[in-house]
């Protein structure tokens, strides 16, 4: 089976706003609901867990019961990304070979055609894979005074985004060993020795991370209801 795993413990500091990101309003809703439609309206995904704050109080406050019993909210979030991730793929009623769709909640603009592209290309997988996209910009590293110290090659370099998917087994073991402030599943599957595999994502598919990312994220959801 496969399940989706969204962890929404976090508080979004870079956004500059007063509110978790996640429910940063963005269209008319909460931005989390946006990624928790399309993953519930993805028939090859049984059930979506959402990984919360124990604290989260603001959840509550909106209306999820269009989706029934498809999403499951679990209060056990941890201080980083990669212990909500554990402590999410421990508590979801799920065994140890499911895959796992790990998806990030500031990520709204997540579409049917990438999911299915993911998952054609990763369930016949021995490690699983992640959706990514080729770098396509020249990359400049930085000498630490806001000057360039190099131009880095980016042949061969893409770009990881989510969802990640990974069986649930391997992926709890691989994070078990991971260090703390590892934010990305596959790194910690790539630390063990496995290479996950590439599958072609979307440009549209970013992460919401500066308040600016706000009205491109709008731009795209609208265009998809054809406002």
């Amino acid at each position: 089976m496969k399940f989706a795993l969204v962890p929404a413990a976090g508080s979004g500091s870079r956004m500059g706003t007063s509110i978790p990101k996640q429910y940063a309003m963005l269209c008319g809703e909460p931005m989390i609901r946006h990624s928790i439609e399309t993953l519930c309206g993805f028939s090859a995904i049984s059930r979506v867990y959402v990984v919360l704050a124990e604290n989260d109080v603001r959840w509550k406050e909106y209306d999820w019961s269009a989706f029934g019993d498809r999403l499951v909210a679990l209060n056990c979030g941890g201080k980083t990304r990669l212990n909500s991730v554990m402590n999410g793929l421990r508590a979801m009623d799920a065994g140890d070979d499911d895959w796992v769709l790990v998806h990030d909640a500031a990520r709204p603009c997540i579409d049917h055609e990438s999911l299915q592209r993911l998952i054609e290309g990763t369930e016949n997988e021995a490690i699983g894979g992640i959706l990514a996209l080729p770098v396509a910009d020249t990359l400049k590293r930085e000498d630490g005074k806001g000057r360039i110290a190099e131009t880095v090659p980016r042949a061969k370099l893409w770009q990881a985004q989510t969802p990640q998917m990974f069986r649930k087994g391997r992926l709890l073991d691989a994070l078990s060993k991971a260090p703390a402030d590892q934010t990305d599943e596959a790194g910690a599957m790539e630390a063990l020795g496995y290479s996950p595999r590439l599958i072609l994502g979307d440009p549209g598919n970013f992460k919401v991370t500066y308040p600016g990312d706000m009205m491109l994220a709008e731009m795209i959801l609208k265009g998809r209801m054809g406002k």
